[in-house]
């Protein structure tokens, strides 16, 4: 078990399922990584069961809030059912064959996050807890999902704070999965969840693509960072009259220009140009380019507070470009994924791009992060995805 320090048990009252080791008077019995311990206060009252991490700062993660809850493979088997039965009376389960199934804290089950692309899973076991029960875990998915293989991507850097070492590969069936076909809204992409980022896809984006899919007609579009054509391919299928497309990685724009095919789209009014975005976005300023349409969805810049400085200045950068390139009456759908950037600071800083591009711009929508990956309110951490539509007046 654990003891906090006198008073460190409000987060607890809160129901907030961190604990930081700045918290921790004492452990006792020598827990090691991924061992349930009753978390107690000063007076020796248990507030919760959690999940030890003695190299992380978040020495605990909480399983439940009632202490005799048993914490057993029954416990994740539960947790994954309910968090399966959420995902299906979602509206988007009519509409895509690829979902979050399970969105780690928000689900109450820290550290695990699984996606599905038809019928193969994705699963990433990124803190101590879930990979001590990863077999009782995998073993839930695969008997309630169905799913003919689980492809586990335990190889991102926060496993590194935990710990752990990263592991990627087959972990129940087998089958090529570099090019996973999924339809989201009539449209068909191809997942690579081997080599894609994170899991494959950008599942959190799908709402937010038929969103552009719908501002789309007869505008001239700009994509700033495409990956694998998901903005672009929904602003075509919208009826722009031409999308610029701009990716860094030639194996993400081969998945793209296949995308692209596999579509009823005019692929004639597409560009993919393989470029950094920050370089190619001054080249088309400097070229006196402009569009009606512009997004901007680049990778993770601050995945802390620590790193929101440079991140601030990275995105500044691009909004300010983007501001150059769009003609008045355009519309810019600009986001940020960095947990270390919230909103009201990403605001300021896409306010303070417009001000220095001379350019004036009202917000006209928020994006979020699409409704399967929740955001639990006693967690706003959870809270990751941001974006604004802005009207340039």
């Amino acid at each position: 078990m654990i003891y906090l320090k006198a008073g460190r048990e409000k987060s607890l009252r809160r129901r907030h399922p961190w604990i930081f080791s700045g918290a921790v008077e004492r452990a006792t019995e020598q827990p090691k990584a991924g061992d349930t311990v009753e978390v107690r206060d000063t007076s020796g009252k248990t507030w919760a069961r959690a999940a030890f991490s003695p190299q992380s700062q978040i020495r605990a993660r909480v399983w439940t809030f009632d202490p005799a809850e048993e914490v057993d493979a029954a416990f994740f088997r539960n947790r994954v059912m309910r968090s399966l039965a959420v995902r299906e009376s979602l509206p988007a389960a009519k509409h895509s064959n690829a979902l979050r199934l399970v969105h780690a804290e928000s689900d109450g089950l820290p550290g695990l996050v699984v996606d599905r692309y038809a019928d193969v899973l994705v699963a990433q076991f990124l803190a101590a807890g879930v990979e001590r029960w990863r077999d009782p875990i995998l073993d839930a998915l695969a008997e309630l999902t169905g799913c003919e293989a689980i492809y586990e991507r335990s190889d991102a850097e926060t496993r590194k704070l935990e710990g752990l070492e990263p592991r990627a590969g087959f972990v129940r069936g087998n089958r090529a999965a570099a090019r996973c076909p999924i339809i989201e809204y009539g449209l068909n992409f191809r997942v690579d969840v081997e080599q894609g980022q994170k899991t494959g896809f950008f599942l959190d984006q799908r709402e937010n693509r038929q969103r552009v899919r719908a501002l789309a007609a007869g505008r001239e579009a700009l994509d700033g960072f495409c990956y694998t054509g998901g903005f672009a391919i929904n602003a075509l299928a919208g009826g722009a009259k031409r999308v610029l497309a701009i990716e860094s990685s030639a194996p993400s724009l081969e998945v793209a220009r296949e995308n692209l095919a596999a579509n009823a789209v005019d692929a004639g009014k597409a560009e993919f140009v393989q470029a950094d975005a920050f370089a190619h976005l001054r080249t088309l300023r400097d070229r006196g380019a402009q569009f009606d349409l512009a997004v901007l969805d680049p990778p993770k810049f601050a995945p802390t507070a620590a790193q929101a400085k440079n991140a601030a200045r990275a995105y500044k950068d691009i909004n300010l470009l983007a501001f150059k390139l769009l003609r008045p009456g355009g519309l810019l759908a600009t986001f940020s994924c960095s947990g270390g950037v919230d909103a009201a600071l990403f605001q300021s800083i896409v306010a303070g791009a417009a001000l220095d591009a001379s350019a004036d711009a009202k917000i006209i929508e928020r994006f979020s992060a699409a409704a399967d990956h929740p955001v639990a309110l006693e967690f706003p951490e959870g809270e990751y995805l941001k974006g604004l539509l802005l009207l340039k007046t």
